[in-house]
């Protein structure tokens, strides 16, 4: 699928419309855009390489546009596979070619390839000067843990073009017809959710920059109101939340707890909460999950006790938030067990450890089934979370 990004630079990526987990972990219904570009100069350039799996239709897409000439330069951004497995293939196909990265990049090479010899062929940037091709000047901006540490993005100043490696990328395929901000969400807290500061650090070197098109290795080419989107990396590479709302995750073993979670919902609608979203994390998306525990401003942890301790979903939850770095919102619990109630107590303590997190201290406690006694308790939880 070739697209013209400018009259200049060229879309030779690929939709995988066959994969079902991207990294092995995240479900993909709609597929996965690998994007790759080619800018046409003087020096030609390709930016960027796409999964090896794709490599046959991207091969096709780069001699439709080279037409038969050799590119110069290989400008590779980003070292995962995904974007860099096809390297031993492209530096054979074109045995003039140069890969240009940084030092940090050009280093990890060998470990995903032991076996390639670059004696002679790669060209170390560091950002300090732009990279001349002709009419187009490359500028190189270093990018460290966005999400990997040899991370780089590279803007184009002729056309004003910012190809942005993983930052603004999203799942799916580029011929999805679906919103941008919602796969893009989960995109962002499930894979470079972590590393909030250096996003931020990237964004400031971005705003003395005039970026026209944002280019990313995922997802769609931005063109439109790109205010939007950066506006968007802002609030959630801050930690911020995006919306008002009480994001319910519940886990259960017969159907109660669940049943508690639920009438917490109902009873937050009759109060006027603007958004109540309320998930089966043992049903859902687990990364849909986390995009909407740090969506909303408010969250709502509710588990039984299961052998002493907590389900091992909700465990699980509550790792991934944590190892996101999960933090700024307010959080209270229901807890239920038959004789010995603890899993309030434990996902108290988790939670806690946690950065500014706002603790509603007084956990709804149900035994068993649901009772009255139980919803005058779920009406004072509401009533907090709406204060």
């Amino acid at each position: 699928m070739i697209k013209h990004v400018t009259d200049s630079i060229y879309y030779v990526g690929v939709d995988d419309k066959d994969i079902d987990l991207f990294e092995n972990q995240y479900v993909v219904p709609n597929g996965m855009a690998y994007n790759s570009y080619v800018i046409d100069d003087e020096k030609i350039v390709i930016m960027d390489m796409v999964d090896v799996k794709c490599a046959e239709e991207w091969y096709a897409n780069l001699d439709e546009v080279l037409k038969g000439r050799q590119p110069d330069y290989l400008v590779m951004s980003h070292l995962e596979p995904d974007h860099s497995a096809n390297l031993t293939e492209v530096l054979k196909r074109y045995p003039e070619l140069k890969v240009v990265s940084n030092a940090k990049l050009l280093a990890m090479i060998p470990n995903f390839f032991p076996d390639i010899d670059l004696t002679g062929r790669t060209i170390t940037v560091d950002g300090s000067e732009p990279f001349d091709t002709g009419v187009h000047k490359l500028n190189f901006v270093m990018a460290p843990m966005v999400h990997w540490p040899e991370v780089m993005v590279t803007y184009e100043s002729a056309e004003k073009v910012l190809f942005a490696a993983d930052a603004f990328g999203k799942f799916g395929t580029l011929d999805t017809d679906e919103d941008w901000a919602c796969e893009a969400r989960r995109y962002y807290f499930n894979i470079v959710g972590k590393y909030g500061m250096p996003v931020q650090a990237l964004l400031k070197k971005a705003e003395n920059l005039d970026i026209q098109i944002i280019c990313s290795l995922h997802g769609p080419i931005l063109k439109e109101d790109l205010g939007y989107y950066i506006n968007l990396y802002k609030t959630w590479s801050s930690y911020e939340p995006e919306d008002k709302g009480v994001f319910i995750a519940y886990s259960t073993l017969h159907g109660n707890t669940g049943n508690a979670a639920k009438k917490l919902a109902e009873l937050l609608k009759e109060k006027g909460c603007p958004k109540v979203v309320v998930s089966d994390l043992a049903r859902e998306d687990m990364a849909e999950c986390v995009e909407d525990a740090f969506r909303y401003d408010r969250m709502v942890l509710a588990s039984p006790t299961y052998d002493g301790g907590l389900m091992p979903v909700m465990m699980d939850f509550i790792y991934h938030l944590k190892s996101k770095a999960y933090q700024n919102r307010t959080v209270g619990f229901i807890e239920n067990g038959s004789w010995a109630p603890m899993s309030g107590k434990l996902m108290k303590e988790q939670m806690a450890a946690m950065k500014n997190i706002n603790i509603i201290e007084d956990v709804v406690t149900v035994k068993s089934a649901l009772k009255a006694a139980d919803e005058a308790k779920l009406e004072e939880l509401a009533d907090k979370l709406m204060d």
